[in-house]
Parts: C-alpha cells; sequence; structure tokens
C-alpha cells in the first residue's frame, strides 16, 4: 500500500514539474483508440492529435523565448554583482572609482565615482531604487539564484516538451493513410 502511494504521488510530483503540459498519451492500440470518444474517423484523430501538437509548438516557442530572456538576464545579473564588490572593497577607501559609463550602445563616458555605500538599481518598468550595497548585494544574488533555477527548469520542461513532440508524431503515423504518410511527416518535420 505505501510502495502504491509513494509511486503515486512520484507521477503527480512530475506532472506538477512540467508547468502543466499535458502528457501526450501514446497510441499502442489503434483499433481501441479509435473506440475511443471524438474518434470517429481517422480524419477526426489525426485533427485532435495535430491540434494537440501545434499546442506543444506553441508552448516551446514561449518556453524558448523565456529561456533566451533568462539566459540574457544571467550573464547582466552577473556583472551587476561584480561591480558592487568592487565598490565594497573601494568603499573603505577615499580616493574616487575611475570608470567608464554607458551612455548608449557603443557610446561610454569617462566618470569619477566617489566612495559610497548606496546604489541605484533598476527594477523594470522604469523603475529605479536606491539600496545599501550589502542589500543590492544580496537582492541581486537571490535574483541570480532564482534565475539559475528558473532557467533549469524551462531545460527540463523543454526536453519533456520534446518528448511529447516525439510521442504524438509516434501516434500519428498509424493512424494515417499510406498516401497521407508523407504529407504527416512533412507538416511534423
Amino acid at each position: 500500500m505505501a510502495a502504491t502511494i509513494d509511486n503515486s504521488n512520484a507521477v503527480q510530483a512530475t506532472k506538477k514539474k512540467h508547468l502543466g503540459i499535458p502528457e501526450a498519451a501514446f497510441v499502442e492500440d489503434v483499433d481501441s483508440f479509435m473506440k475511443q470518444p471524438g474518434n470517429e474517423t481517422a480524419d477526426a484523430a489525426l485533427r485532435r492529435l495535430d491540434e494537440q501538437y501545434q499546442k506543444y509548438k506553441y508552448m516551446e516557442l514561449n518556453l524558448s523565448q523565456k529561456k533566451l530572456r533568462l539566459k540574457n538576464q544571467i550573464p547582466q545579473i552577473t556583472q551587476t554583482l561584480e561591480i558592487l564588490r568592487h565598490m565594497q572593497k573601494k568603499k573603505e577607501t577615499t580616493e574616487p572609482m575611475e570608470t567608464h559609463f554607458l551612455l548608449a550602445d557603443n557610446v561610454y563616458c569617462k566618470a569619477s565615482v566617489p566612495p559610497t555605500d548606496k546604489v541605484c538599481l533598476w527594477l523594470g518598468a522604469n523603475v529605479m531604487l536606491e539600496y545599501d550595497i550589502d542589500e543590492a548585494q544580496a537582492l541581486l544574488e537571490k535574483n541570480l539564484s532564482t534565475a539559475s533555477r528558473n532557467l533549469e527548469t524551462l531545460v527540463e520542461d523543454l526536453d519533456f516538451l520534446r518528448d511529447q513532440f516525439t510521442t504524438i508524431e509516434v501516434s500519428i503515423l498509424p493512424l494515417c493513410k499510406p498516401s497521407q504518410v508523407g504529407l504527416v511527416l512533412q507538416k511534423t518535420w
């Protein structure tokens, strides 16, 4: 009994783990699949599987865009953390820090920054807040950790989604007439 409960909990955890992406059902027995409601004809069943396939494609597009944003965000957070650590070292001295400030794309100006224990961080949506260097560093380390964890989850979700593509593609082929196989293969691949 305990093994059954543990196994069902593991299955539920796996399903929740993938952002609510529904698992594609593998068609092992075409005859029993065709007897299910909504599968009156092969065309109706193919249409349903194609619709599910298109939903997976849409999900893949969204997840890929999120992954790209995170892959761009992580180096920016890392670079900002490095600057904060450098400012932390310099705040003990009395001499100003010489740097180049980005004004626009590929346009920099030379800047002299006096020692300080405050920094301003862009939070997004044209919002900037002032923080103590220690608070800013803690916030950015937390953001970096969260972004890295989210990126790992997205990679796992994309892998799961690719498995669902394969399952749908393999399930579509037995339902096709020999004359449709070429068209289906062209559409899915």
